[in-house]
């Protein structure tokens, strides 16, 4: 397992970002935090997102962002899970890197 599931992302302005690409997600505690969906990857039959928190998190950087397993929950919300599995974590910023590299040269 994975003791840090962070990555790190291009810098963002946050300004490019609409409310529609805000999550909020309730800690276990029920605090709210609130992230930036930065993409949504399809990897081995799941969907993933790659959240970054809108205020910075204790132990992130300001250019770290985390992967969520995304399902349909009991009742028909989407469910976020973090994912630790780091051959996940990896092989979905692999794709969404090079995504972006595509776009970069388009």
């Amino acid at each position: 397992m994975l003791e840090n599931p962070i990555n790190e992302i291009p810098e963002l302005d946050e300004s490019e970002f609409a409310d529609d690409d805000i999550v909020t997600l309730l800690t276990a505690d029920g605090e709210e935090i609130r992230f930036i969906e930065i993409a949504g990857i399809a990897h081995k039959g799941n969907f993933y997102a790659i959240l970054q928190p809108e205020e910075l998190i204790e132990g992130m950087n300001d250019d770290e962002a985390l992967v969520f397993k995304v399902s349909r929950g009991e009742n028909g919300q989407d469910k976020f899970e973090i994912v630790l599995d780091d051959e996940i974590i990896d092989a979905v910023f692999k794709t969404y890197n090079e995504l972006l590299d595509n776009a970069q040269k388009d």
